[in-house]
């Protein structure tokens, strides 16, 4: 795995103390490898959320409710379980 040197500013570098010091995670390493899985994953999503706009500003119009369109997009994303 490859080793990185960073540098905190004195507010996070106690925000991540206090994680580690909570025993959530074991390391300040493991608390920013699960910041940037996190962010990831947001990017995906938003990342998708784009590509369905991009999709419906191509399509012209629908005759979904605001609601029926919110409702697929809970479906698609696994978010009604």
């Amino acid at each position: 795995m490859p080793r990185q040197s960073i540098t905190f500013t004195s507010p996070n570098d106690q925000w991540l103390s206090t994680q580690v010091n909570s025993e959530e995670y074991s390391s300040k390493s493991e608390v920013v490898n699960d910041l940037i899985r996190r962010a990831r994953a947001d990017q995906e999503q938003i990342e998708y959320v784009r590509a369905r706009l991009r999709k419906a500003e191509e399509s012209g119009f629908t005759d979904l409710s605001a609601e029926e369109i919110r409702q697929e997009a809970r479906n698609e994303l696994g978010l009604n379980g």
